[in-house]
């Protein structure tokens, strides 16, 4: 059934909406593609962050008028269905890729990247290329990378400022006096006890002695001088004496 222009005018200005933000299509045709594998294709589309639709040539062609996709979309013969991004290109070529592998049903026409023509050898390639989330994870290890290596030695360098600043403080060079060794006091030796003199053995001393116990005993001394005058004999006999007579 022939749609009317009215239906025309509205599929046109529906997909011209859609096709305004898109920066990327894939345009491709099939022959005896089941409605099986239409919905399971349009699934895995979806997942990639795009839209499919099956066009009319001609009303793909004024769909596009104006946007990033519009030259890919001129002068289309035969069945054509085209695939669409605002997202990543290269996620929309590798989930169309994957599945043409498996099904034969679908071939590819030609594709647009920010308004630049590709070929099918260049749709192969795009979906070989790593996609925007890959490459951001890339870009952002490489670019935490450095800051990492450069945490992890500051990181050590303080740790080993660290140590050498403590067995220095330990050591005392940083002006403190080093602590004083303690000294144990030696034991006070003992002051011997006094002995009493050694005895004077020599004859000299011998005859010291001996003058000692004679006049402690009242004799005299031997070898004492005797008075120069005879007084004290005198004295003596007449003691004798009157003894004597009494």
């Amino acid at each position: 059934m022939a749609l009317t222009k009215a239906k025309k005018n509205e599929k046109v200005k529906q997909l011209a909406t859609e096709l305004e933000s898109s920066t990327s299509a894939i345009i491709g045709t099939f022959k005896g593609l089941t409605a099986s594998k239409d919905f399971e294709l349009r699934k895995i589309i979806r997942a990639a962050g795009g839209n499919y639709h099956v066009v009319k040539n001609k009303l793909a062609a004024k769909s596009a008028e104006g946007t990033k996709v519009e030259a890919a979309l001129q002068g289309l013969k035969g069945v054509s269905s085209v695939a669409y991004t605002s997202g990543d290109p290269v996620a929309l070529a590798k989930a169309l890729s994957t599945w043409v592998k498996d099904n034969a049903e679908f071939t590819f026409k030609l594709g647009i990247v920010d308004g630049k023509l590709i070929d099918i050898a260049q749709i192969d390639s795009l979906a070989k290329l790593p996609g925007k989330e890959e490459l951001f994870s890339k870009l952002l290890f490489l670019i935490q990378s450095p800051a990492q290596r450069l945490a992890t030695v500051i990181n050590a360098t303080g740790r080993n400022l660290a140590v050498v600043v403590n067995m220095a403080a330990e050591q005392g060079k940083f002006g403190a006096p080093a602590a004083a060794p303690v000294v144990e006091a030696a034991p006070v030796a003992e002051a011997p006890a006094a002995e009493a003199p050694a005895v004077d053995e020599s004859p000299v001393a011998e005859v010291a002695a001996a003058h000692v116990e004679e006049s402690a005993a009242g004799e005299q001394p031997s070898g004492a001088a005797e008075p120069e005058n005879g007084t004290a004999s005198q004295a003596g006999e007449a003691a004798s004496s009157e003894s004597a007579e009494g």
